[in-house]
Formats: C-alpha cells, sequence, structure tokens
C-alpha cells in the first residue's frame, strides 16, 4: 500500500533575508569604523589656503593650555623627544611624518619644541591647519 504524507513538513526556516540584513549591518559598521578617529584632541587649529596631506605617523597636539598630546596621551615638553621616539618605533614607516596639531591659542614656543624635538630625531613635520577654501 503506498500512503504518502499529504503534508510534509520542512523543519528548515527560510534564512535568505538574513543574510542580506547580516551583509547590511556589516557594511554599516566597517563605514562607521572607517569615519572614528582615536587620537583626536579638540583644537581650534589655524586656517590656510592650500591643503596639503600627509601620512599621519605621530601626531603632536598643542592645546590652548599650553599642554602636549602624543596621540591622546598627555605629555611634558622634557620628555617630548623620547615619547615621540617611542612611537616612531612602534608604527616602523619607511618615511616617518610628526603631524603637529596645534590650537590657535598654542605659543610658537611651544610650536618651536615640537618641531626642534623632531628634528633631533630627523623626522619631517608637517603643520595641520583647516582649510579655508571651504
Amino acid at each position: 500500500m503506498n500512503i504518502k504524507r499529504r503534508l510534509a513538513h520542512d523543519p528548515m526556516g527560510h534564512s535568505s533575508a538574513l543574510n542580506d540584513i547580516l551583509f547590511i549591518l556589516l557594511l554599516f559598521f566597517l563605514i562607521i569604523s572607517t569615519l572614528a578617529n582615536p587620537n583626536v584632541v579638540k583644537l581650534s587649529i589655524p586656517k590656510a589656503k592650500s591643503d596639503t596631506k600627509a601620512k599621519q605617523t605621530v601626531v603632536v597636539s598643542v592645546n590652548d593650555k599650553q599642554e602636549f598630546f602624543v596621540g591622546t596621551k598627555p605629555v611634558i615638553v622634557d620628555s617630548l623627544k623620547p615619547v615621540i621616539a617611542a612611537a616612531i618605533a612602534k608604527s616602523q614607516d619607511a618615511e616617518p611624518t610628526v603631524v603637529i596639531n596645534a590650537d590657535k591659542a598654542a605659543t610658537a614656543d611651544n610650536i618651536v619644541a615640537i618641531m626642534r624635538a623632531a628634528h633631533e630625531l630627523k623626522l619631517r613635520t608637517v603643520l595641520a591647519v583647516e582649510n579655508n577654501s571651504r
């Protein structure tokens, strides 16, 4: 006797929509993670007419209270050179660059102190400015 089940029950659910949702979430988080910059110290930087791009090996910042930061780590002026050297050694770039991120209220002495430390380490320095043409 040939008895067939009329209502065959499929125990597997449909997961095709789940794949689409996971792909969209993955894409969203990848885009957001590239926009977030963890090495940020809030500064109002000077404006310039031209915009020069440089690879940011080490970012040294001076805020309006004349405090120094290498990345986001606070540093005193006397230990600026060894901390920059340690950061350069960690990055192991072929052409290391020190980006100076100075507030408008930062004194020229503090900016020169950063430049002097970078010059003694034979590093290229770039002063970060805000593009004025926009």
